[in-house]
């Protein structure tokens, strides 16, 4: 079970009804991801913004709806200890510049990103993001709110919730590739399945089901969202770095 007071505390609820909010939890980001990448791929702009939205709210509502309402909990911050934000910052930045050096020494000269480029970018504009300065007002938003939630959804909700009623293990492994499902549908729709830049599908998803288990670990061991969040966000911060540079001159 998850340590500390700013984690879930137990409940008197039935298990069974934990067990259907966490499948819920896990199933609900790769159903809206569906909805907003896949089924309105290459529908109208406005259409697309508004599933996005309706879908975010909906998700990141689930966790204090169920606390807050349901469970009737109040969780409380905790400052985390030095160490987990010095391992934290260091898996990000160690992460980060491996990313940059595998996409400008390999990706980048070999073109495999191509193709893929040119979807990325239709993507992009399809949320309104038509210049370099909004696409860094995205970046921002992205790396420091949007990482924040997920980690809120991810690590304090789903695996809070698992810790209740398996092992420690367990519940990393089911929140990690949790968290990873949705981001297949992302990559998958860029990089697809098959053909020579599926392998990227694959090695991107297997690298973000480690940092999802290595979040939820530093999560657990810290008591702390601050410490994964900090290492999410500058990720994500590499991420948006790298799809700078994908922006068309």
């Amino acid at each position: 079970m998850a340590r500390g007071s700013d984690q879930i505390i137990a409940t008197a609820l039935p298990t069974a009804a934990n067990r259907a909010i966490i499948a819920v939890a896990l199933v609900l980001p790769s159903l809206m991801t569906w909805i907003y990448f896949v089924a309105l791929n290459g529908a109208p702009a406005a259409l697309q913004q508004t599933a996005y939205t309706l879908g975010k709210v909906v998700q990141f509502a689930l966790p204090a709806v169920w606390v807050l309402l349901v469970q009737r909990e109040r969780p409380k911050f905790n400052w985390p200890p030095i160490w987990s934000l010095i391992a934290g910052v260091l898996f990000g930045l160690i992460v980060g510049s491996m990313m940059f050096a595998l996409y400008f020494g390999f990706v980048k000269p070999s073109g495999l990103f191509g193709e893929p480029i040119e979807a990325i970018r239709a993507k992009i504009h399809s949320f309104g993001v038509s210049s370099p300065p909004v696409f860094l007002l995205l970046a921002l938003f992205y790396s420091a709110m949007h990482s924040l939630l997920e980690e809120y959804y991810w690590r304090w909700f789903v695996f809070g919730q698992l810790t209740r009623l398996c092992k420690l293990p367990t519940a990393i492994v089911i929140s990690s590739f949790g968290f990873a499902a949705h981001h297949v549908l992302v990559l998958g729709l860029y990089f697809g399945y098959s053909g020579p830049t599926a392998i990227f599908t694959l090695l991107f998803t297997l690298a973000i089901v480690i940092g999802g288990a290595f979040w939820a670990w530093l999560y657990y061991r810290s008591n702390s969202l601050l410490a994964p969040w900090f290492s999410h966000a500058l990720i994500d911060a590499a991420i948006f770095g790298i799809g700078f540079t994908m922006l068309p001159k």
